[in-house]
């Protein structure tokens, strides 16, 4: 199909987005299936996030994201948004709904959370134990060991991660430090020559972090990455790409399989250092 001959009409549901993205997204420009390959794998982030944001998700540029929303028949992100806005508000809003839309579904109960976030984490292993990259794992494990001293950024969602990870090198007498951006401060200068970056980020994706491993890239540092995409921001930054997955439950997503990776990483390149 040629981009002209793209109905002019915006969907009116996410079921006919679907069907519209799966039209032209084969006859898309690279930045732009981009866009659509991002788009189609995390629907659910549209309704909650920015243009910047999905638009780094995405590693596309804003106005790239922009151009992708009026190639399917919108005016602009925010008309997309509403649309989604109008279809998720029930399931992936604000925290305050999450919870309340827990307790209406009978799943409030202490033990009946539990055993949700307990199946969660199975489900979350279970596919990282068949989807990891030995290769990677391997690669990443040799540069962090090589370091003279590992940086660990993660913000958001991966802060307890990375805390975990500067606590468990500390530990083992493997220097390290922690990038927690407390006043806005990324400590970039303290990397130095011989030092490697660990920076964890998901979708919709920490732009502190990214900055930070663009910077280490640009000043010939190894970075791994330790993400949910092997394709997303922090790709072209990392010399070894770790992704892990992680299944959520009423919009809440647990870090078991993250945890698993950390600790394994953690001992690892400990063990190697000896």
């Amino acid at each position: 199909m040629d981009i002209s001959e793209i109905n002019d009409a915006a969907p009116t549901s996410v079921e006919e987005f679907r069907e519209r993205l799966t039209e032209v997204i084969d006859d898309l420009p690279r930045r732009l299936r981009q866009c659509a390959e991002y788009i189609a794998a995390n629907t659910d982030r549209i309704a909650v996030s920015t243009v910047a944001e999905l638009a780094a998700g995405a590693d596309v540029p804003p106005s790239a994201l922009m151009r992708f929303c009026q190639i399917l028949g919108f005016s602009g992100f925010s008309e997309m948004q509403r649309l989604f806005r109008g279809a998720y508000a029930p399931g992936w809003p604000d925290y305050a709904t999450r919870l309340t839309n827990l307790k209406q579904g009978g799943a409030g109960s202490p033990s009946a959370l539990l055993g949700e976030f307990i199946e969660a984490g199975r489900a979350s292993l279970e596919a990282l134990a068949s989807s990891v990259d030995e290769a990677s794992l391997h690669q990443a494990v040799e540069i962090l060991a090589k370091a003279e001293t590992i940086h660990v950024v993660g913000l958001r969602r991966a802060f307890p991660v990375a805390c975990y990870l500067a606590y468990v090198f500390e530990k083992m007498s493997v220097p390290a430090m922690l990038h927690d951006g407390v006043g806005k401060l990324d400590h970039r200068f303290a990397l130095r020559p011989g030092d490697a970056l660990l920076a964890i980020t998901f979708a919709p994706y920490s732009e502190e972090t990214i900055a930070l491993a663009q910077d280490a890239h640009d000043r010939r540092l190894p970075v791994v990455a330790l993400t949910d995409r092997v394709s997303g921001p922090l790709a072209k930054s990392a010399q070894s790409v770790l992704t892990v997955p992680e299944v959520d439950f009423g919009a809440f997503r647990s870090l078991s399989a993250t945890i698993a990776m950390a600790i394994t990483l953690a001992v690892a390149v400990g063990s190697a250092r000896g």
